[in-house]
Formats: C-alpha cells, structure tokens, sequence
C-alpha cells in the first residue's frame, strides 16, 4: 500500500481495473472522490489483455507471425496508458485480490508481499469481468483444449483449428485464422451462429465464411474431443461471472445463484452502497457496456441523473467482412409481435465499397409504427461504423423520414444507410 494512503479516508473502492473499473475510478476522481481500485493481474482486463484489443490485432494482421508479435506492442502501449490513468490525483491502485469482510470493507491481499491491508469505504463497486465458461465434458482435460485467453499465446498456427461456439468470439476467431491459413472447423449447438445477431444477415455471413473455406456443423452437440480431428480445440462456449474468491458471502449473496452474474437494479446495485458493472452482472457483456455502467454507477453515487440509454446499445462482430447490431431484430419483432417495417439496402449498389472492392453486405433498417428507427441489423465493410450512426439517431428517437432528409458525405459507406430510406 501506498506509505501516503490512508485506507480510513476512502470515499470509493472499485474491485477490478478493467473497462468498467478503471472507467469508474477515472471518472469518481475527476468529480473529487478518494478512490481505491484494486486489481490482482494487469491493468486493463480482459479486454485490453486477453480480449477485444489482442483479437483486433489479429484481425488488422497480415499474417500470424506479424500479428503475434503486434500483439504484444499494442496491449503494452494501452496497459501503459491505462497505468497512467490509474496514477491521477485521487486514485490509490493497489495490486492485489480482494475479498469482502462485509458491506463496506474490503480485504486485499498483496500480490507481492501476501500480506493483507483493509480498506473501508461508504460505497464499493465490483467489476471483476468473467471468464471463459467450458462444457462439462469428460475429457474436457484434453491438452488440445484451449480457451481465447490461451489461443492469443500460441506462438506456432495450428494446420486444424476446430472451435465450439458460433457466437462472437468463436466467429472472429474462424475468421482471422481461416485467413492466417488454419483449417478451420466451427461446431453449434444451435441453428444459426450470432444468435445476437438478425437470422438473414447472419445466414449471409456465414455462407460467406463458407466459401471462403471454413466448415460449419450446425445444430451440433458436442459429447466428446475424443473424434474431434484438430490440432487445437478452442472453447468459444460463453462467459461466466468471475466472482471467486470474492467472499460475497459477506454481502449476503449466495455464489452459487450468482453464475450468470450479480444480481442488481438498474442503477446496477445489489445493495444501497454495493453496485456491480460490467460482465459480472451479466446484463451486457461488452467492454463499452461497462465502460458506461461505471459512469452511471458513479452519478448514482454523486446523486446525479444522466441520459444514458442502456436499451440502446450497439454491438460489433469483427468477423471479414465485420457484423454489427443495435436494437431488436426482425426475428424479435415478430416474435413478440410488434408492428414494424424493414427497409434494406446492399453493399453491392454503394460506390465506396464497389471501390474498395468490398461489395458483399446487406444491412436491415427498422423502424416502428410511428416511423421511429427502432434497430438496424448489417453485416459489411466498416458495419460497426454505419452501426454506430444508427445507435446516435436511435438515442434522439429519430424517425426514418428524419434520416433521408440528412445529407451524407458521397461517396461514403455511410450511403448504405441512407439509401435503406428511399
């Protein structure tokens, strides 16, 4: 601990140094609270670490060999900014794992020294992420059996690369390493991959990984790795709360109903002084999720309101082509039965991607009753970008007519989305 720390003069303690943690002991400090963030590995989480920024790398690599070892510069350039960050005026990092005593004291025991310091503060929030969830198989053991976090260490490409799960991480995994030139085998218990996802501009997608080489077992369950034909077995299976070792006995949770996350309101609370952000609550697992949970966390605590819409939340899907969402999809509206229309346009008829030598894509426009774009569903050169527009008129409850009389800069991919309003 710090020598010019007192533990006694804490207004926040944030238990985790990820996305959302260090979001929120950033933004707590600059509105002038004392803050202690705990974290017991690197800076940055898992998404910074073993997530979002190591696969992107993959992704903007040329070959397997480049992209191992950019790999490595570009979390050290983050991790080291976020470090910075974590040494601001009002912020105490200390290195270590925590562990509730009770509702407003926290134990940390030092990851140097293995000695413990307490640390009491009025409000506490927890952002320890998750982890990697595996299917209980029998020979789960395997030593071929890998998750992302060991995929990202692989210093050699595997020939045959088989991954379970056809959601996001496991899509993006087929894709860039399909690229790199693995032989790349996807199994899915469901019908479909990116079940997050609209079930045409998925199908799309993924009859396009197709072409390109990747084999799809749908509709798929996997007993055994015994017949499984790969060098490496990447388990893409989902993510669980990372909640050991956190004694939330203390809090009067009981671990065991707490798996899929923590349970809070929507001020993200478990009780009126404990708040959890981020994937251990398991409402949205996404590091911009977290990132905005810490900032209303935060006000909440300061008493303030602030306009954030967390029913509006874009996401991304970093296959080649990329994905991206925001809103229902057409198979949620209909399912649920609520009136809508859908507009489409194609990538096909853009003269940006024509140029790029990027025309496959399609992208969904949906809007309500009331004209109101209520999702938009693409896959597509730079989708998360286009995505991304749709989510800012989505949170001023634009209507479709409102976005045809905006002009957009030609020729741009942004034209995509336009042209799904005439």
């Amino acid at each position: 601990m710090r020598n010019d720390f007192d533990p006694t003069c804490c207004d926040l303690i944030v238990i985790g140094a990820g996305p959302g943690g260090y979001r929120a002991a950033e933004y707590a400090a600059k509105q002038g609270l004392q803050v202690v963030i705990v974290e017991q590995d690197e800076v940055g989480g898992t998404c910074l670490n073993r997530g979002c920024i190591p696969t992107k790398t993959y992704v903007h690599s040329a070959s397997f060999a480049e992209a191992v070892e950019r790999q490595q510069q570009v979390v050290q350039q983050l991790r080291g900014g976020v470090e910075q960050l974590m040494s601001a005026p009002g912020i105490t990092l200390l290195r270590g794992h925590a562990s509730f005593v009770d509702s407003n004291t926290v134990s940390v025991q030092s990851a140097n020294t293995g000695c413990d310091d307490t640390v009491t503060a009025k409000n506490i929030i927890i952002a320890t992420g998750s982890t990697a969830k595996l299917l209980p198989l029998p020979d789960i053991t395997d030593p071929r059996v890998m998750t992302s976090t060991e995929l990202l260490q692989l210093q050699t490409l595997p020939k045959r690369l088989c991954i379970i799960g056809a959601g996001v991480i496991g899509m993006e995994f087929a894709s860039v390493f399909q690229r790199f030139g693995s032989e790349v085998t996807v199994i899915e218990y469901l019908k479909e991959c990116l079940p997050m996802l609209d079930s045409d501009v998925a199908k799309r997608l993924r009859k396009l990984l197709e072409k390109r080489g990747i084999q799809f077992r749908m509709k798929t369950a996997v007993q055994s790795l015994a017949d499984i034909d790969a060098d490496v077995i990447l388990m893409a299976t989902g993510r669980k709360a990372n909640i050991e070792g956190l004694n939330i006995e203390a809090i009067g949770i009981d671990p065991t109903t707490a798996v899929n996350g923590l349970p809070v309101d929507s001020n993200f609370q478990i009780s009126p002084h404990i708040y959890a952000i981020g994937d251990v609550n398991g409402r949205q697992m996404l590091a911009h999720a977290a990132e905005m949970q810490a900032v209303h966390a935060v006000n909440h605590i300061l008493g303030r309101t602030d306009g954030i819409r967390f029913d509006i939340m874009p996401a991304a899907i970093f296959t080649e082509p990329e994905a991206a969402c925001v809103g229902p999809s057409e198979d949620k509206l209909k399912e649920q039965g609520i009136e809508y229309k859908c507009r489409k346009s194609f990538w096909r008829a853009n003269g940006k991607a024509l140029a790029m030598n990027e025309g496959e894509g399609l992208l969904k426009l949906l809007s309500d009753s009331d004209d109101r774009i209520i999702g938009c569903h693409a896959y597509g050169a730079h989708a998360a970008d286009i995505i991304q527009e749709v989510s800012v008129l989505m949170c001023r409850d634009t209507t479709v007519s409102q976005l045809s009389d905006m002009i957009h800069i030609h020729p741009t991919l942004s034209e995509v989305l336009l042209a799904a309003t005439h």
